[in-house]
């Protein structure tokens, strides 16, 4: 497990900031936009509320809602889970979860692109008040990159370290 943990963290920052050059891909929906022509661009931010919870030692499992903000655009809705497979030990509060989102090569980004599966590595910890981090790959197209670590904060009294999934599906407002 130790090595599948290194192996996607390595894999999640193995993207440069600036990529190779690459045509764009032509979408099926009209209501998209070209967020990026090459891979490693910055899409926009991806906030999250996670809920709290108690861990079970070898994981949890938590509800979280998040919105995209991408510039130019409506921010978009998303809600959720995300859990932990590995060492989670403790009582932890409500948390809340920031990462910068890049695509893996050229794509465009519309309404509700971002739901799907990201896994990753993850790691936190709190005593009273509480930080973390969070590498994830993944998407409907396995084409987005939540990177490079996320930020954390929280409160609780908890100490996680392991491979996280996680699952996201568009709201509509």
């Amino acid at each position: 497990m130790h090595k599948a943990f290194i192996a996607i963290a390595a894999t999640a920052l193995a993207f440069p900031a600036q990529g190779w050059s690459a045509t764009a891909q032509h979408s099926k929906h009209p209501h998209q936009t070209v967020a990026a022509q090459q891979p490693g661009q910055r899409l926009g931010t991806l906030s999250c509320e996670v809920n709290g919870g108690m861990g079970m030692i070898i994981g949890s499992n938590r509800g979280i809602s998040c919105s995209f903000r991408q510039q130019g655009r409506k921010t978009e809705r998303y809600t959720g889970s995300i859990g932990k497979l590995g060492l989670d030990i403790g009582i932890s509060g409500k948390s809340y979860l920031s990462w910068v989102v890049v695509n893996t090569k050229p794509t465009r980004v519309g309404q509700g692109d971002l739901a799907g599966t990201y896994v990753g590595a993850s790691a936190d910890a709190a005593v009273g008040l509480g930080v973390g981090a969070n590498a994830l790959i993944g998407g409907n197209a396995r084409n987005i990159v939540l990177q490079p670590l996320s930020g954390q904060t929280g409160t609780g009294l908890n100490i996680a370290a392991g491979v996280s999934r996680l699952q996201l599906a568009a709201t509509r407002r």
